[in-house]
């Protein structure tokens, strides 16, 4: 009980029994007890002596303890066991406040990862910079691939990149949502962008989220004008089929007419004249809304497992004679000739046979003349299938437009090719998109 009673308040005691000796030193001296006091203050010398023994010890292992701290050097044990007796109780709670610290960190760092892993995992592409210096701290994996770049030191190289991506991201505020355009190398699409800004100690930061909304605009899009050519093509059959039967019906009433009466000024072959031609024009827009109603026919796939090289043999074959006949030359070139995609085999060909007979008319008055058909494997390991050609290429302002419905650059066209081939893609969760130069060529490419 004495021994354990001192362990626990050696500290005290020795504090105690040096205000001892210095009350006994300070009554001999006053009495004039001198030869007394040459034996009491080597005494007290020695227990001054002992307790700054143990307060510079004290001090040492609180500077090893801060420096554990400051260099999170939580693994750091401090051995108690062998420890001066007074120090064991100082060393016993630093490793409870190191044991503290590193559960902690290993909790924040357990939740770190699973942030990250979470982060890693989702579409959305996702960007944090200082707002002070425009240094990147943080991109994901999604964001990488989205944008096709390995990494992005400062905001400022995103600008380098794309002008116009980058000016969004540094206006925009946050709060806000914004559309823009990223600009790939051979490609581009609509993104979603919207910012949140979060403050740690006297840093503050933007974090930015893009989304990738091509898809479900061009599906916005598309179903906007499946519905307005169901309209239109609805209008236009129950105004226009009536003017067609009708210009029938007064053509056989005017037939029988001209056995009846004898007319030498011509008047009844003008009428007849006039009334064929109103028939004609109007069973031709009959037929005109007639096609545009295919748009909205295509709603099920057959899928199945086709190599893309058979799909361009077959085309190749079935255009080969027009080709000869115009002196075009078609080439094939695939990295992986087993490469496959998951479609409707004959939507595919009509989807192929219309951006090469687009190509044909391209190319049609080039020296000399060539048409390639290529696959391969995108970066989001998607399969790419192009159709590209050396023709007169075309300006942005028609890039823009030869998706929508009606709108066509040939005299005799219709506009519903290009339509219809985007729909066929969207059916099956692809894409179709365009890039051209003028002078130089166009490539039509497929993303499966």
């Amino acid at each position: 009980m004495i021994s354990e009673f001192w362990e626990n308040n050696k500290l005290l005691l020795k504090v105690l029994l040096l205000f001892a000796v210095l009350c006994v030193a300070a009554w001999l001296l006053a009495a004039a007890h001198y030869r007394f006091l040459l034996l009491v203050i080597p005494v007290g010398v020695f227990l001054l002596y002992d307790l700054y023994r143990y307060q510079q010890k004290a001090q040492n292992e609180l500077r090893q303890f801060v420096e554990s701290v400051h260099y999170r050097d939580f693994t750091r044990y401090f051995d108690v066991k062998h420890a001066p007796s007074e120090l064991q109780p100082l060393r016993k709670g630093f490793n409870e406040i190191n044991t503290a610290f590193k559960v902690i960190s290993k909790e924040k760092e357990t939740q770190y990862q699973y942030l990250q892993r979470i982060l890693e995992l989702v579409d959305t592409g996702i960007l944090s910079y200082e707002l002070a210096t425009g240094n990147v701290v943080w991109m994901n994996e999604a964001l990488k691939r989205m944008l096709q770049i390995p990494y992005l030191k400062t905001i400022d190289s995103l600008s380098r990149r794309d002008t116009e991506l980058g000016e969004v991201v540094k206006s925009i505020k946050p709060g806000e949502v914004k559309i823009a355009t990223a600009h790939l190398e051979k490609d581009s699409f609509k993104v979603l962008v919207s910012c949140s800004a979060f403050q740690t100690e006297s840093q503050t930061y933007k974090l930015i989220a893009f989304q990738n909304v091509n898809e479900a605009l061009d599906e916005t899009e598309s179903k906007a004008w499946q519905r307005l050519l169901s309209v239109m093509t609805h209008e236009i059959m129950n105004s226009v089929a009536p003017i067609s039967s009708l210009a029938d019906t007064l053509k056989k009433s005017l037939h029988k007419a001209v056995g009846e009466f004898k007319d030498s000024s011509g008047n009844f072959e003008d009428l007849e004249l006039g009334i064929e031609t109103i028939k004609r024009r109007s069973e031709g827009l009959l037929r005109f809304a007639e096609t545009y109603r295919n748009l909205n026919k295509i709603t099920k796939l057959n899928l199945e497992t086709v190599q893309v090289l058979d799909l361009f043999v077959n085309l190749q074959q079935l255009m080969q004679p027009k080709l000869e006949q115009l002196n075009i030359e078609v080439e094939i070139i695939l990295k992986e000739p087993g490469i496959t995609i998951e479609a409707d085999t004959n939507l595919v060909d009509q989807v192929l046979i219309n951006l090469l007979i687009n190509a044909m008319d391209a190319v049609r008055e080039q020296p000399n003349p060539r048409i390639v058909l290529s696959a391969s494997k995108g970066s989001n390991n998607r399969t790419q299938v192009k159709v590209a050609d050396n023709g007169v290429g075309m300006p942005a302002e028609i890039m823009d437009k030869i998706f929508i419905p009606f709108f066509s650059t040939k005299k005799s066209g219709s506009g519903i090719g290009l339509s219809l081939c985007k729909q066929i893609m969207m059916l099956h969760k692809g894409n179709i998109s365009v890039h051209s130069v003028e002078g130089e060529g166009t490539a039509f490419i497929l993303q499966f």
